[in-house]
């Protein structure tokens, strides 16, 4: 009985942290291309005057 409930809890808190990870990745990514976006929006615009 304790068994299961110890790796119910583990279980549970690995699947929290797993998608607590991809959600900060996916906005670490999303973060990274607004940047590189930005700096080619500036080239761009470097590059015609």
């Amino acid at each position: 009985m304790k068994k299961s409930k110890l790796i119910t809890i583990i279980a549970v808190t690995s699947s929290i942290l797993a998608v607590a990870a991809a959600v900060f990745a996916f906005f670490v990514v999303k973060e990274k291309k607004k940047k590189d976006d930005e700096e080619l929006e500036q080239y761009l615009e470097g590059s015609i005057q």
